[in-house]
């Protein structure tokens, strides 16, 4: 082989592989995070029938996922989908007092007809934690898994002791979510926790 010949090809061999190393990481993002406000005010409430429910809003979700939200003793529960009033979610709160957030995130796939599959959702509650005779606010940051299958929660996030608390979250729901057993696994804590953290109502 000349030597004209081995550079051509060479730096056709190096070409491809330069090619191949930038075309790795669009290729690996397949997960991407959407959102939508959430505003009870904006969704359908029914009224609650004891001093202490404040009843159930029906809100819309991403790609017509319906989201269902009550409050009872100053605690919110949040569900997703079609059967969210049945779905173990429905009934997993904070411990401390607390309310809802106003943006939820979904992380989903990307199918290679570019439609997205949402898995999970993050969703921040300010917490009110007690602590002798004072109250410390916080964050928590909530991760729910999706149907198919059960919706539970997977994990949580301090979002004031961690700044790096949304990357924290999203890891939770990209390793954990679609795989959960709701009602065999545990829901993680991931990242540091401090005095406004509040863990998950037994």
């Amino acid at each position: 082989m000349s030597q004209t010949r081995f550079r051509a090809r060479t730096r056709i061999v190096f070409s491809l592989l330069a090619l191949s190393v930038m075309a790795a990481p669009a290729a690996a993002q397949t997960i991407v995070s959407t959102y939508t406000p959430l505003d009870l005010e904006n969704c359908r409430h029914t009224a609650g029938k004891a001093e202490e429910d404040s009843g159930v809003w029906r809100c819309a979700g991403f790609g017509g996922i319906p989201v269902h939200v009550t409050a009872n003793d100053m605690r919110m529960y949040v569900s997703y989908g079609g059967n969210a009033k049945n779905e173990p979610a429905a009934r997993e709160t904070l411990a401390s007092f607390h309310g809802e957030g106003t943006s939820i995130e979904w992380r989903s796939e990307r199918a290679a007809n570019g439609k997205l599959k949402p898995f999970a959702t993050i969703l921040r509650f300010r917490t009110s934690v007690a602590d002798g005779d004072k109250t410390v606010p916080g964050q928590v940051l909530v991760v729910t898994r999706l149907a198919p299958g059960p919706v539970c929660r997977v994990g949580y996030v301090d979002g004031r002791a961690n700044p790096d608390a949304n990357a924290l979250a999203r890891k939770i729901a990209d390793e954990r979510a679609r795989n959960f057993r709701c009602g065999t696994d545990k829901a993680v804590v991931e990242g540091a926790t401090g005095p406004g953290f509040s863990p998950p109502a037994e």
